[in-house]
């Protein structure tokens, strides 16, 4: 495990997956992130790579070859290694390997990168191309914010305020996690959306168009707030299993498969293609208020 600390947070990264294992605000001694109870759902803040949802049959259709895979992909369940860190920053990297080529059959580095700026924690996405032909990816994010900042609060005291009025469409998930072609209309008072126990029923929140790029965790009750500002992603999904005690706020490039639909990777919803000895960055940012 690897610490990274200023004056005001203290962060705490793993090696495998390169998944953050706590937000501390020092401030005031609150956890902000989920800390893995299996009963709910075991991850804290998993690194989705090289795909994003789930795959049909859990496999990959590449140039006509089949490959075995895992929802959310194979970067979260890995061992990273450290290649840099100081007091406030830390960079780790999943190379390619004869693992990795059994079932993602392109060359790459996938570089997760973590750095405080006082209240801020930035993490960045890099993928380099190491192969000697174009290569094809998705990836994502998926922290979980703890829910209630305060004992006294329960999640439907909890809502996510977007940075713009935006009209959003959920994309409608069938029960084995795929994309079933219909959307349905999620309704932001005054660019809120509330949150409730029975608000992820139907599983995720999957918005894959909206104009906001920034949503922010408030509560009715307090003043402390989280936001999630991500400008380099075109996605988001918003999740929590029933009952949990937090909430996961999702950017996302790329996205699960639709029923009955194995698509060639290349050609899937939101794939990355990236040229031979190129390099792919993406940024997100989570701030403690």
């Amino acid at each position: 495990m690897t610490i990274l600390e200023n004056n005001l947070l203290k962060v705490q990264i793993n090696f495998k997956g390169a998944e953050l294992g706590s937000i501390l605000n020092k401030v005031n001694g609150i956890e902000q992130l989920w800390q893995g109870d299996p009963s709910f759902w075991s991850f804290q803040s998993p690194n989705l790579f090289p795909i994003v949802g789930s795959c049909i049959d859990n496999e990959l259709l590449i140039n006509g070859i089949k490959y075995p895979t895992k929802r959310h992909g194979f970067a979260r369940h890995s061992l990273f290694e450290l290649v840099h860190q100081n007091p406030t920053e830390a960079k780790f990297r999943l190379s390619y390997n004869e693992s990795t080529l059994e079932v993602f059959p392109y060359k790459f580095a996938f570089d997760v990168i973590y750095k405080l700026e006082d209240s801020k924690l930035k993490i960045c996405y890099e993928v380099q191309n190491l192969d000697n032909q174009i290569i094809y990816f998705s990836l994502g994010a998926h922290p979980a914010f703890n829910i209630s900042f305060q004992q006294s609060e329960q999640i439907s005291d909890y809502y996510i305020q977007f940075d713009n009025d935006d009209i959003l469409d959920k994309h409608l998930l069938s029960g084995d996690g795929f994309f079933t072609g219909e959307t349905e209309s999620v309704s932001l008072i005054s660019k809120k959306l509330f949150l409730s126990p029975n608000l992820f029923s139907r599983d995720a929140l999957v918005f894959k168009e909206l104009k906001s790029r920034l949503v922010r965790l408030k509560s009715h009750k307090s003043n402390h707030q989280i936001s999630v500002s991500f400008p380099d992603f075109t996605s988001l999904g918003i999740w929590a299993p029933m009952g949990a005690p937090f909430v996961c706020i999702e950017p996302w490039l790329g996205y699960a498969d639709s029923v009955g639909e194995q698509k060639e990777f290349s050609l899937k919803e939101g794939v990355i293609s990236l040229e031979e000895s190129c390099k792919f960055r993406a940024e997100f940012t989570i701030e403690i208020h």
